[in-house]
């Protein structure tokens, strides 16, 4: 690691600890030209993949709008947040296992609706009722025969 003082590329590492929630290591470093210390953090870069639209457009995948699909179908729905950071945060690591660059945003809306169906039938409902595009009564009924 080059120093930032300096600029010299000979540095070592003092002490190396990983940090309460287990996912970054902090290391003190000094450098061997000027003598200075100064401390780094390794963290593992995720990238998860780009959501590819119906239309063909892509973008970023999106922990924010995931959580505002579980919002909206959950609305005065008596089911606590840590149910819903619990199931976003299996969406992700879902996504992440597959390994993928991309996915099609046909995948995540089942997915969604995968785990709103074991958390709250009614926002299961409710999001099926938005994402399939019902277009009368008897599809709502379809779904709750099959619920």
């Amino acid at each position: 690691m080059k120093c930032p003082f300096c600029g010299a590329q000979d540095t070592q590492v003092i002490d190396s600890r990983v940090n309460d929630e287990g996912n970054s290591i902090r290391r003190r470093r000094r450098c061997a030209s000027c003598d200075k210390r100064f401390t780094t953090y390794e963290t593992a870069e995720l990238h998860l993949p780009q959501v590819v639209k119906q239309n063909g457009t892509r973008e970023e995948f999106s922990r924010t709008k995931l959580r505002l699909s579980f919002t909206r179908a959950l609305h005065k729905r008596p089911v606590p947040t840590e149910y819903v950071d619990k199931a976003i945060e299996r969406i992700v690591q879902k996504i992440l296992a597959q390994g993928e660059r991309e996915i099609l945003a046909r995948d995540l809306g089942e997915i969604v609706m995968q785990e709103l169906r074991l958390m709250d039938k009614v926002a299961y409902i409710r999001f099926a009722s938005v994402y399939r595009s019902f277009q009368d009564v008897d599809d709502f009924s379809d779904v709750i025969r099959d619920l």
